[in-house]
């Protein structure tokens, strides 16, 4: 099922039920007031939600509206905590090979940072930032939604706590970023707010496209209308299973936490691109010895999304422009 929220005001919004098509919707307050409140109770309230769904769907309930991702803000317009990865290792390998980094990894340890989740930006809402010399960049990427999760739980029962995956675009201020990394500690000024598409689904929507703890499918990544990348999520290298069993080794999660894979990267990204501005200038610095794409300037737009095998939008459309703070 899709579920997305409307704004209302009110820090949380209001909990829509959404048709598959992402034509139609209907209000689920009496289910569940909020999303949050609708992962906190998941096994009470998503019965009730499947069964909305499949009736909207089938074209049974008469009080429904016409779903506009213009109106909806972040499926979770903030979240207890929210952690993204790094799964698709390529990605940093093309990284290290432009310049010359020295980074400890290991193999069987995901790369993981704890990320702020007070402020989730909307599919359609204008971005701000102060500044164009803070080199304003994109990651296209994917997210789950946890509930419960007991300390210690292992990476055979893991996929069974995620009950919902979104769409997002993680963007990234260049300028802070390898200055904050050398403090020792985590990014701040590096890591603004993220932006999540418009509708989160369960994985039964994805169909075969959901295996191995990974989402099979390309995410499409468009620059002012021009294509920029499609890779696909099956070269995750940890996969959510390996992510969910390593986070939760010492600690408990609770329901609503959001994990993310990490920018989309593929190895014959000469074939498929990239999904974020450093790694193409990485692979610029790399094949002439300088990089030519340039950041992010105001007024640009960027839009992310991911199609099933069928060509019908799994999450909507994240489509946005950048403007100044």
């Amino acid at each position: 099922m899709k579920l997305a929220t409307l704004r209302d005001g009110s820090r949380d919004g209001q909990l829509l039920v959404v048709s598959r098509d992402l034509r139609h919707a209907c209000h689920a307050g009496d289910i569940a007031p909020t999303m949050q409140a609708a992962i906190e109770n998941w096994e009470q309230a998503a019965p009730q939600l499947r069964r909305v769904y499949d009736r909207l769907n089938e074209g049974q309930i008469s009080s429904v509206i016409v779903f506009d991702p213009h109106a909806v803000a972040a499926p979770f317009p903030r979240a207890y905590q929210f952690i993204d990865a790094s799964a698709f290792l390529n990605h940093g390998n093309i990284m290290e090979r432009a310049y010359n980094l020295t980074v400890k990894k290991d193999k069987n340890i995901p790369i993981l940072i704890q990320r702020q989740g007070d402020d989730f930006y909307g599919p359609h809402d204008d971005y701000p930032f102060p500044s164009e010399a803070d080199n304003a960049d994109f990651e296209g990427e994917i997210a789950v939604v946890l509930d419960d999760v007991p300390q210690g739980t292992q990476a055979a029962d893991a996929l069974g706590h995620v009950k919902l995956l979104m769409l997002f675009n993680d963007m990234s201020m260049r300028t802070h970023l390898f200055r904050e990394l050398g403090m020792g500690f985590g990014f701040i000024l590096a890591k603004p707010a993220t932006v999540f598409g418009p509708v989160a689904v369960t994985a039964d929507e994805l169909g075969d496209a959901w295996a191995d703890g990974r989402i099979h499918l390309d995410l499409q990544v468009h620059r002012n209308g021009e294509w920029f990348g499609n890779p696909n999520g099956r070269e995750m290298d940890f996969s959510f299973a390996d992510i969910i069993a390593h986070i939760s080794y010492n600690r408990k999660l609770g329901a609503g936490t959001v994990i993310g894979t990490g920018t989309f990267s593929n190895k014959n990204y000469q074939e498929v691109g990239s999904a974020c501005l450093a790694e193409r200038r990485a692979i610029e610095t790399i094949a002439n010895g300088e990089a030519k794409t340039p950041f992010l300037r105001y007024g640009e737009t960027l839009r992310f999304e991911m199609l099933d095998a069928s060509g019908q939008s799994v999450f909507g459309a994240i489509d946005h422009r950048m403007v100044q703070a």
